[in-house]
């Protein structure tokens, strides 16, 4: 099944390219200027000492490809497009270029961040806390479900920097419990997640408000057509660091398919699983949020112990559920695609996806989890006659080989 070609796929992998060359050029000049120079090691990119210590007690020791490429133009104020593969350190590259940046005698905030979930936002705040802590910076993360009070204090009081959900950050913005005039640096982390329909016109809206030389970076997993329009609208000249469509790897993470024949048969099979699951820690995705709260009952009744989290849960459930992953007290986490960035857990090394994502984009995402950093990880992907074609279009987007799963799963784990 897996490598035959079913008629008329829904994605197509050359009109992607092309339609990506389109966008890279603009009126016949090349839109992007390309940054080709590469360090090797942190010390060799000019940072400030106290923002080396903090990177180099952060854990880092040398510089992932993204970063040797892409901190120093961050640096030089220019404007950045760049796409790297989850889990390849872009938070810490464009932590770092902000941090090299910032006036810590102005305590006015210089650099405004965007995420799509309140998860991820937490998580950008707290690498900015750790590479920035010998530099005193002050970082406040903006989202909604807390409390605008409280957020309204801590802007009065001053920070550097603000990481944030644009609906949150576009409230304070209103209420000018933050103030834009010192704004000078704008990124937009996921930013294909973020320029998706939801997030596009509130991201318009805030960009009106900045100052109109603002330094604008985009950093991505992918580059769908769309975030690659949008983001000529509102940069001057940015540093392209592309990764091309064939260059997303999964290496490391060996990939496998289970055929079953129908929707009705999966909670079977994943229950025959679940002793191979409880080995290691898991994440299983599905499409819906409903059905999160479903398969978490099913499971849950057959007394299979699982977590569960999706954007309907008020914020402090979820961050006690996570923190509960994290720990390792809980070992199987059931989730959807909007949670899956801020999913930053190192030691997940199986994923399963119940529903295999509806666009071939969100499977670096989802399995991009695991096996970070050289680990190994395994993804298994449950495909029914309804998921050939996506399967089909998954493999040649990523130009990966899918294999069906073998009976010894619990050895490659």
């Amino acid at each position: 099944m897996a490598g035959q070609v079913p008629e008329g796929s829904q994605f197509d992998a050359r009109q992607y390219d092309t339609k990506m060359n389109e966008l890279l050029t603009a009126d016949g000049q090349d839109f992007f200027t390309t940054y080709d120079e590469v360090y090797d090691s942190f010390d060799a990119m000019g940072l400030q000492e106290n923002l080396l210590r903090g990177i180099y007690a952060y854990g880092f020791e040398k510089p992932s490809a993204i970063q040797q490429r892409g901190i120093v133009p961050f640096c030089k104020g220019l404007d950045v497009i760049q796409q790297a593969q989850s889990g390849t350190g872009k938070t810490a590259t464009f932590c770092s270029g902000i941090l090299q940046q910032l006036d810590y005698g102005l305590v006015e905030c210089q650099a405004l961040v965007f995420a799509p979930t309140r998860e991820l936002a937490q998580q950008i705040e707290k690498v900015m806390r750790a590479l920035g802590d010998y530099l005193g910076v002050k970082v406040h993360a903006c989202f909604g479900g807390t409390s605008v009070r409280e957020d309204q204090r801590i802007l009065s009081s001053g920070v550097h920097v603000v990481v944030g959900t644009p609906g949150r950050v576009f409230d304070m913005l209103q209420r000018q419990s933050l103030r834009p005039d010192y704004i000078r640096m704008f990124v937009l982390d996921e930013a294909d997640e973020m320029l998706s329909r939801g997030f596009k016109d509130q991201i318009y809206d805030i960009f009106q408000l900045l100052p109109s030389k603002v330094q604008v970076g985009v950093f991505s997993a992918t580059m769908p057509p769309e975030a690659l329009e949008i983001t000529r609208k509102f940069m001057n000249n940015p540093v392209r660091i592309l990764v091309k469509r064939d260059e997303l790897t999964l290496e490391g993470i060996k990939q496998f398919y289970v055929n079953i024949e129908r929707e009705e048969w999966k909670l079977e099979t994943l229950c025959d699983l679940y002793e191979t699951l409880a080995i290691t820690q898991s994440v299983i995705f599905v499409n819906t949020r409903r059905k999160v709260d479903w398969l978490t009952d099913k499971m849950r009744s057959r007394d299979h112990t699982v977590s569960a989290t999706h954007g309907d849960m008020d914020q402090n459930t979820r961050d006690i559920i996570m923190r509960e992953f994290r720990s390792g007290s809980s070992r199987v986490l059931i989730t959807t695609d909007l949670l899956a960035r801020g999913i930053d857990v190192q030691q997940v090394s199986l994923v399963i996806n119940y529903d295999l994502p509806t666009q071939p984009e969100n499977y670096l995402h989802r399995i991009g989890r695991s096996g970070r950093f050289g680990r190994k990880g395994v993804a298994i992907n449950f495909v029914t006659r309804d998921d050939e074609r996506m399967l089909f279009d998954i493999q040649r987007f990523y130009n990966v080989v899918i294999e069906e799963l073998p009976s010894n799963v619990a050895d490659l784990l």
